[in-house]
């Protein structure tokens, strides 16, 4: 929706313009050109330039709502203390290495956990548990406890969103 909501102005203006332009052929573009249009064509000019310079981004602006800071499904929740918890978790210990869209994490080492299926809160604690998959690229045992837990939380909530 917010495609077409930014498109079809762009798409009506070529249409204008087309129209114009071929209303009365090569001449009477020239024409139009050279003496600035009538009374109609200012006005045109004027309600294309105010539609696409205020109403299309405001109303971009306005249908964000409260879409700002949040993706997915923790776009309009408030997060809890332990899944705030959680994020700044990931923050500190996962993000140099692993992309997530959630905290715009773009890690170089290790896999895309938006990409990733089935990314659920055990799944997640036996990777913290064992390092990843295991082939010693991902540290074991990176966090404990309470810790690993906030952190599986959030991330199987946050990763795909």
């Amino acid at each position: 929706m917010e495609i077409v909501l930014v498109l079809s102005p762009f798409v009506v203006a070529g249409i204008a313009v087309l129209f114009i332009a071929f209303a009365g052929g090569a001449g009477a573009a020239r024409e139009m050109y050279l003496t600035r249009g009538g009374k109609i064509f200012t006005f045109t000019i004027l309600i294309l330039y105010v539609a696409l310079g205020v109403v299309v981004p405001a109303a971009v602006i306005a249908s964000r709502g409260e879409a700002e800071g949040g993706v997915g499904a923790l776009r309009s929740e408030q997060p809890s203390k332990d899944d705030e918890f959680g994020k700044e978790l990931f923050i500190q210990n996962c993000r140099s290495c692993h992309t997530l869209a959630a905290v715009q994490a773009h890690g170089v080492t290790g896999p895309n956990l938006d990409e990733l299926g089935g990314l659920d809160r055990q799944r997640v604690l036996n990777a913290i548990k064992r390092g990843g998959t295991g082939d010693g690229r991902m540290p074991a045992n990176i966090l404990q406890g309470q810790n690993a837990q906030d952190l599986a939380n959030w991330l199987s909530q946050a990763a795909g969103q």
